[in-house]
């Protein structure tokens, strides 16, 4: 007898709870034992049910999605797979709701989406399934940021300056990346070397992503649209719909956006940046791994360091999924492991 994952569906649309229920159900292995259309009644039913999972609307009537997960997550910890539509506030309500602890997020389904609805039903079910044994981040209470220039003594701002480099940095993360990446990035002074990151997440959100990083660290955080010239201080964020690459122009290297077919079932993929990484750059880059579900970036790694690229991964007891970290290190593509707190001092060590 399979033991099935419990999953409690919050939405305040009737439409929205019966399609997302009717989808999960479909899993040999899951199974809806509830549908909330608020957030009391939603309490009444963990209560009650005891679910495993939780997926939750981002934008709910009475109390909204991220008071409701501030609380759950402060006082009965759980994981939850945030529905959130595809739109600016929707996206900026989505990225504090991975900061409060949400273990991931999808949109809505769409019937004019950029995929169908069988794949829609495919990849929720993918993350409920990763969300159940996922490690659940240990709660914080939400701050508000203050610029970092305001911040003397504890932004990145007091870090030492970095020493003159060459080196490029190139990084890929998926499911907990997005906390994991603002971790790595606030570790670096205004002065680091030019990153590269792919983030798995759809497009709607990639610009929202840059934006709030920019808030938040020293470096200059920008959504990629092609064709920037790689400078210090400067980290460029692939964009949701095209897979981002370094390549050689004519007056240096510059990022370059395709729109070519998925890889690794993504895109924008870190195999993609990783591969122009390790022809264009060879031994002058730096690769980083963070958490992820899959095995995109393995292979690409594998092939930066063949290439001469120093090479590091995210380890397993700091991962919120320990999957494309492990995938990487299986083939030998991760030369050091280092917990999240350390990566960037490590990477800047090497950068030098």
């Amino acid at each position: 007898m399979i033991n099935k994952t419990r999953v409690l569906v919050v939405d305040d649309s009737a439409l929205m709870r019966g399609l997302l229920s009717e989808m999960i159900n479909t899993a040999a292995d899951m199974e809806v034992v509830g549908a909330a259309a608020d957030a009391a009644i939603a309490r009444e039913m963990i209560k009650a049910l005891n679910p495993d999972v939780l997926t939750l609307d981002v934008q709910m009537p009475k109390m909204d999605g991220l008071e409701f997960l501030e609380r759950l997550m402060r006082l009965r910890p759980m994981p939850v797979v945030m529905v959130s539509a595809y739109t600016q506030s929707g996206s900026d309500t989505t990225l504090k709701a991975l900061e409060l602890g949400a273990f991931d997020f999808i949109g809505k389904p769409r019937a004019d989406g950029p995929k169908s609805m069988e794949e829609y039903a495919d990849e929720l079910v993918d993350k409920l399934r990763a969300a159940k044994s996922a490690r659940l981040r240990k709660f914080v209470a939400p701050q508000v940021a203050q610029p970092v220039a305001n911040q003397p003594l504890q932004s990145p701002k007091s870090l030492p300056v970095m020493g003159a480099s060459n080196k490029i940095i190139f990084l890929g993360a998926s499911t907990g990346g997005t906390e994991a990446i603002k971790e790595f990035l606030m570790g670096l002074p205004a002065n680091c070397p030019p990153i590269l990151i792919v983030q798995h997440m759809p497009e709607a959100f990639t610009a929202s992503f840059a934006k709030r990083l920019d808030s938040l660290c020293a470096p200059r955080v920008i959504e990629s649209q092609g064709g920037e010239k790689i400078e210090s201080g400067t980290v460029y964020i692939a964009p949701g719909h095209s897979h981002l690459q370094i390549r050689r122009g004519s007056s240096g290297l510059v990022t370059e956006l395709l729109n070519t077919p998925p890889v690794n079932r993504h895109r924008p993929a870190v195999d993609v940046l990783f591969d122009s990484a390790a022809s264009v750059v060879g031994k002058l880059a730096v690769a980083v791994i963070l958490t992820g579900m899959g095995k995109d970036g393995a292979q690409g790694m594998l092939r930066m360091r063949q290439a001469g690229a120093r090479t590091f991964g995210q380890d397993e007891a700091s991962c919120v999924v320990y999957g494309m970290p492990r995938e990487a290190f299986l083939v030998g593509a991760v030369e050091e492991q280092y917990p999240l707190e350390e990566i960037s001092r490590k990477v800047l060590q090497a950068a030098r």
